[in-house]
């Protein structure tokens, strides 16, 4: 039954890509193999069966909302569960728990008759609609106990149960055909197994157990009485239902019940009540080459605050002479020029006024700049004092300006041709994405040749050019890898999230190192990025589900035990945030953190501010408790509350992403104003044009 679904003329097929990338990422490499299964989820259109609101997120690989408190199973347990269905051509499948109607889609490319029975009028209605506008007619959707089966249709080839009973319902196992296969999800709340049952005779069944999941309850004869569903149901409100038809984690150890989290954060949390002694407690990682101090949002005054006092006590007590921070490196130039009490950058103009400008124009940033230039001015060597170095890879315009600004004043000749070959990037240069987009479309890279050799040019006369000014020529260098590092990120970023997202952390990474190298054996490092990039990605939802490294998993496979990673956690209060991508900041407030995360946990200590130290200093037990896979939040220049578990929640091993965490219970917003130059336009230097 397997078949491409006819396609309007004209009209393209947006979601594709999307859907071969879930399929590569979420299914193949998560252990999914059968090839029919595979083909029937790259078919089934998901974005379909959701509300239009969360079609963004129809092909991550978690479970949705939809009507009536009900959910969307995330595109894995739906594969899971179809794979060990075992559904082949010709077969005949019942499905208990239609929902949106999505799996009994995806059954339907395969088998030959899909029966599919719900429990709410509301979602067969809506279900049954969608099959019929899709095309798929091999599907009947009827509202009923879904625990009764469909004996009129009897025998089933399989039979896949999407709620969890308290046993596996005797009529099911009676419509099964001799050889057939049922998956059910078997238990209580937040523990059930997902259960394989075949029938190999008339009154033989065989069963298997396939590991921790969390279903909504199975209500019906043979499951629970509509009574004792709060007693069944995972206690998960509306939003969260995301997770309540899905496997709970991606560990194994989310099979067994929770450790109360909170109680041991409790007993190994140190207490703080200002930033002195919170920098005193820090201190204790200020013999190692690389610290990485992390945030929970892109917008929060005490974490920045916590930074900066944590810095200026690396750079003033332990020697300290590099501050990189997740930003653009031409713009981070004019803030390092006036740290060291260097001549001021020709390019750019303006430093950090495009989106999102309250991340490095504010006036927690304004204040450590000025303490940081204070502590530099008490260093009498200019080599020892520290500078203010950008990481991140998006300054593509700035960054051409910038080498062909250098190339003019040393190498005139040089930069015709530079001009030349950054030709071909301008017409993109006010808006890069289009040039990804122009990309796609012609099927080639267009401009990734001539920045390429831009580049080459400028490394083959290194010596001559480090011979006139060695601070000015790593500048420039590292200007011309931003461009070609660029033009690679904005022509891969709609091949999917992880291939984009690891380009970039794997550039600010190398540029970190190419900062220590310059700075000499001596240096010493102290990176600010969001906790996603400084939490090791390896033990989050990040690395094992995604496919996403970062800062953190770099560092921690260069440096070893010469680096620490700390993050930053709180529970509520406000946040410097836009609602979206290039739109004004706003002052939002935070929602109080989720009960089911690390976050909550800490609010539950009832300490205001703590830090938990949570790497190879801590005991093993303390340790092993807060490795256990749970929810952590992460909030960008982005914030989208009404979204929030799907917008911002991942999964974590918390004493395996991070050396140290750092706990604010209520925080604030940066001071920033929205305005593209926040501090009016009598501001001074360093945020002066």
């Amino acid at each position: 039954m397997i078949s491409t679904l006819g396609e309007e003329p004209g009209v393209e097929d947006v979601h594709a890509r999307d859907r071969a990338v879930m399929v590569t990422r979420h299914l193949e490499a998560r252990g999914i193999a059968d090839p029919l299964v595979l083909a029937a989820m790259a078919e089934v259109p998901r974005e379909a069966f959701v509300s239009e609101p969360l079609s963004e997120f129809a092909y991550e690989d978690s479970a949705l909302p939809i009507a009536a408190g009900q959910t969307i199973s995330q595109p894995y347990i739906v594969a899971c569960m179809v794979e060990l269905a075992a559904i082949k051509p010709g077969d005949t499948v019942l499905e208990v728990g239609a929902g949106s109607g999505y799996a009994a889609a995806v059954m339907s490319r395969i088998a030959s008759s899909v029966y599919a029975i719900e429990r709410h009028q509301e979602l067969a209605d809506l279900a049954s609609e969608r099959e019929v506008r899709l095309g798929y007619d091999n599907v009947q959707i009827v509202c009923g106990d879904g625990t009764k089966g469909w004996p009129e249709e009897a025998p089933f080839n399989a039979i896949v149960v999407s709620a969890g009973g308290p046993r596996v319902p005797e009529a099911l196992k009676r419509q099964l055909a001799i050889g057939g296969r049922l998956v059910i999800p078997v238990g209580r709340g937040t523990r059930q197994s997902l259960v394989l049952v075949r029938r190999m005779g008339e009154d033989l069944f065989e069963q298997e157990d396939h590991g921790a999941v969390t279903f909504v309850p199975l209500i019906g004869e043979e499951g629970w009485e509509a009574s004792t569903q709060a007693e069944a149901e995972p206690q998960i409100d509306a939003e969260s239902s995301g997770f309540a038809n899905g496997l709970l984690a991606p560990s194994p150890q989310a099979r067994g019940p929770r450790t109360s989290v909170d109680r041991v954060i409790t007993s190994a949390a140190e207490r703080f009540s200002d930033l002195a002694e919170l920098t005193a407690l820090a201190e204790r990682f200020a013999h190692q080459r690389v610290v990485l101090l992390g945030e929970a949002t892109h917008g929060t005054a005490e974490f920045y605050d916590a930074r900066a006092r944590i810095t200026e006590m690396l750079v003033a007590k332990h020697g300290f002479t590099i501050v990189a921070v997740e930003a653009d490196w031409p713009d981070a130039s004019v803030y390092d020029a006036f740290v060291r009490g260097l001549p001021r950058p020709n390019v750019p103009a303006g430093a950090f006024t495009r989106f999102p400008t309250w991340m490095w124009r504010n006036g927690q940033v304004n204040d450590f700049l000025r303490r940081l230039k204070a502590i530099n001015e008490t260093i009498a060597d200019p080599e020892k004092r520290a500078g203010f170095y950008g990481l991140d890879v998006y300054s593509l315009a700035t960054s051409i300006s910038a080498v062909l600004s250098y190339l003019d004043d040393v190498d005139p000749h040089t930069a015709r041709i530079a001009r030349e070959r950054y030709g071909c990037l301008a017409p993109f240069r006010s808006d890069p994405a289009r040039y990804g987009r122009m990309a796609l479309s012609r099927g080639y890279a267009v401009c990734e040749h001539p920045v390429t050799e831009a580049l080459i040019d400028l490394l083959k006369k290194r010596l001559g050019y480090l011979a006139r000014d060695g601070s000015a020529f790593f500048n420039a260098e590292q200007n011309a890898r931003i461009v070609v590092a660029a033009e690679q990120y904005y022509r891969i970023m709609y091949y999917g999230s992880a291939q984009s997202w690891n380009l970039r952390d794997q550039h600010m990474f190398d540029t970190l190192e190419r900062i220590l190298e310059h700075r000499g054996p001596d240096a010493k490092a102290v990176v600010w990025a969001h906790n996603s990039h400084i939490g090791n990605a390896r033990f989050t939802e990040m690395g094992q589900v995604r496919g996403e490294l970062n800062i953190g998993q770099l560092a921690r496979a260069r440096f070893g035990e010469d680096c620490a990673l700390i993050g930053f956690g709180t529970d509520h209060g406000t946040v410097a945030a836009a609602s979206n991508w290039d739109q004004p900041m706003e002052v939002k407030r935070v929602q109080p953190a989720r009960d089911d995360s690390y976050e909550g946990c800490s609010r539950e200590t009832g300490i205001h501010a703590f830090f938990l130290e949570t790497g190879p200093g801590q005991k093993d037990s303390v340790r092993e408790a807060l490795a256990e896979p749970m929810l952590e939040r992460a909030i960008g220049v982005i914030y989208r509350p009404e979204t929030e578990l799907l917008s911002h929640y991942f999964q974590a091993e918390l004493s395996k992403q991070f050396d140290a965490w750092i706990w604010f219970t209520e925080t604030q917003a940066v001071a920033a104003k929205p305005q593209a130059h926040p501090h009016g336009p009598d501001e001074t230097y360093p945020f002066g044009l």
